[in-house]
């Protein structure tokens, strides 16, 4: 069911010195900043050879990003995305499994205009995990 990694995603407290950290500093390819204001973020992808970086920043006070940034200041990894073929198989199989799905439980639209799914963190040795269809 797991396929590769499609991203590492960590919540940042300034996303102009994170964007140029991974630009400047480690010479990445960097995305332009877009907000997702279904997601209560604005994201920026750092392009890797073999995965991205996703850089979360809020967007907004009701951001779950900024609930993350009031726990953990100095920001952190937030969650980790594997790709999966079937979001709705994984789903079934993962819900079978007693894995809980986060939100509605419904696959919604994500950063990559795929669909996408959050597991609980307490399922999955305390981090959360994206899938994303592919």
């Amino acid at each position: 069911m797991i396929g590769k990694l499609n991203h590492v995603a960590i919540a940042v407290n300034d996303l102009d010195a994170a964007v140029a950290l991974y630009r400047d500093t480690l010479g990445a390819t960097v995305s332009e900043a877009v907000e997702q204001p279904d997601h209560g973020v604005i994201t920026v992808f750092v392009e890797l050879p073999n995965t991205k970086i996703e850089l979360l920043y809020p967007l907004g006070d009701n951001s779950p990003i900024q609930g993350f940034l009031n726990k953990n200041a100095s920001g952190g990894i937030h969650h980790l995305c594997y790709e999966v073929e079937d979001i709705h198989a994984a789903k079934d199989k993962l819900v079978a499994d007693g894995m809980r799905i986060l939100g509605s439980g419904e696959p919604r639209i994500g950063a990559h205009g795929k669909p996408i799914l959050f597991l609980h963190p307490k399922d999955f040795c305390g981090t959360l995990v994206e899938l994303e269809e592919v």
